[in-house]
C-alpha cells in the first residue's frame, strides 16, 4: 500500500513538473500577449527617447502589444537602470540602454547600484547616433581645421557648452580638445536642449552633441554642422565630413540597445531578439531614424556585451582628462 502511495505521489509529481513545462512553454510560444513596459533611463524629449519612441512605435506594430515608454531620467540615467535591474525578469519590462549610464556612470560613480555588465541580459544594439560637431552660424568658421585655428587664437575664450559634467556631450568635447590640442571654455547646462540652445543663441560658440538634439536647428539653419564623430563619412548625414578627417582618432558616437532584467528566460530573449530585427527593418523606423541622423545597427547579445565592456574601457582616459570627480 505504501509503495502504491509513493508510485502515485511520483505519478503526480512527474505530471504536475510537466504541466508546469507544458504551461511555460505556452506562456513563451504565446509571449508577448500583454503591453511591455521600456524603460527610457532619459527625460522626455531627449535624443535617446526620441529615438526609444520611434523604436517602440515599430516595435508595438511588429509584435502586435502596445510597447509603452517609462521615462525614468535622474542621476544620469542610473535611476531607469536600477528599476530595469530589479524588474521582473519575465520579457515585460525592458530598457532601452544607451552611453550615459551604461558607459559613463562606472567611471564617475564608485558605487554603482547596478552592474552594467552582470545585471541585464544583452539582446541588442538597434541604433548608432554620430555626435555632431556644430557652431553658432555667426562663428566664422566651416570645417574643424577653422574651428581649432580660432579657439588657439582666442586662447580659450571660446565657449563650448554641454548637457552637463559627464554627458556625453561634455566626454565628446573634451576628447576634441585633447586629440585636436586646443582649449575652449566648458560651460555645462542643465539637460542637452538648454546647452543647445545656448549655442543657437550665441551664449556659447560649439557644442559636440548627440545628432537628434540638433537635427532640426541644422535643416532650419540656426545652427552650422561642420563635422560628424563615426569613423567615415554617412549618405544619413549628406556626406557630411568626419572629425577623424582633421583630428586623427577621433571617434566617439553614441549608441542605443536593448536589454533584459537578468535571468528572462532565453526563449523570451530570442523572442524580443526576433521582434527587435524584425521593427527595424520596418520603412517608418528607418525612416525615423534617418530624420534623426541615426543609423539601424544590430549585433548579437555575446557581441553587443562585448561591445559595452569595451565602451566602458575606452571611456576611462576621456572621463580622467575631464577631471571629472567620483562620487
Amino acid at each position: 500500500m505504501k509503495l502504491i502511495k509513493v508510485v502515485c505521489f511520483a505519478v503526480t509529481a512527474a505530471f504536475a513538473g510537466s504541466a508546469a513545462t507544458a504551461m511555460a512553454a505556452a506562456a513563451v510560444k504565446d509571449f508577448p500577449n500583454r503591453p511591455i513596459r521600456m524603460l527610457v533611463p532619459n527625460a522626455p524629449g531627449s535624443s535617446v527617447d526620441t529615438l526609444g519612441r520611434i523604436f517602440a512605435h515599430a516595435l508595438t506594430n511588429v509584435s502586435g502589444q502596445q510597447v509603452v515608454i517609462d521615462n525614468r531620467a535622474g542621476a544620469g540615467g542610473i535611476l531607469g537602470m536600477e528599476i530595469g535591474k530589479n524588474a521582473n525578469p519575465d520579457g515585460y519590462t525592458v530598457v532601452s540602454a544607451s552611453t550615459a549610464a551604461m558607459v559613463i556612470g562606472p567611471h564617475i560613480h564608485k558605487k554603482l547600484p547596478f552592474h552594467p555588465i552582470k545585471d541585464y541580459e544583452f539582446i541588442s544594439l538597434f541604433g548608432v547616433t554620430p555626435n555632431i560637431l556644430v557652431v553658432n552660424p555667426s562663428l566664422p568658421v566651416k570645417n574643424v581645421k577653422e574651428l581649432i585655428d580660432l579657439a588657439k587664437l582666442k586662447s580659450g575664450h571660446l565657449n563650448m557648452a554641454s548637457a552637463g559634467p559627464g554627458a556625453q556631450s561634455h566626454l565628446a568635447g573634451v576628447l576634441l580638445m585633447q586629440l585636436g590640442k586646443f582649449q575652449s571654455l566648458h560651460v555645462p547646462y542643465k539637460g542637452g536642449g538648454a546647452s543647445v540652445a545656448a549655442v543657437v543663441a550665441g551664449e556659447s560658440q560649439w557644442t559636440i552633441t548627440p545628432a537628434p538634439a540638433v537635427a532640426g536647428l541644422i535643416q532650419s539653419g540656426k545652427l552650422r554642422a561642420i563635422a560628424q564623430s563615426l569613423g567615415k563619412r554617412d549618405p544619413l548625414l549628406e556626406n557630411m565630413p568626419t572629425v577623424a578627417e582633421t583630428v586623427k582618432g577621433y571617434e566617439y558616437s553614441g549608441w542605443n540597445g536593448l536589454l533584459a532584467p537578468k535571468g528572462t528566460p532565453k526563449p523570451v530573449l530570442d523572442k524580443l531578439r526576433a521582434l527587435l530585427l524584425k521593427a527595424v527593418e520596418t520603412p517608418e523606423l528607418k525612416n525615423g531614424f534617418a530624420k534623426q541622423y541615426t543609423q539601424v545597427a544590430t549585433n548579437t547579445p555575446d557581441v553587443f556585451r562585448k561591445f559595452v565592456e569595451k565602451e566602458i574601457a575606452d571611456m576611462a582616459p576621456v572621463v580622467k582628462e575631464a577631471g571629472l570627480k567620483v562620487e
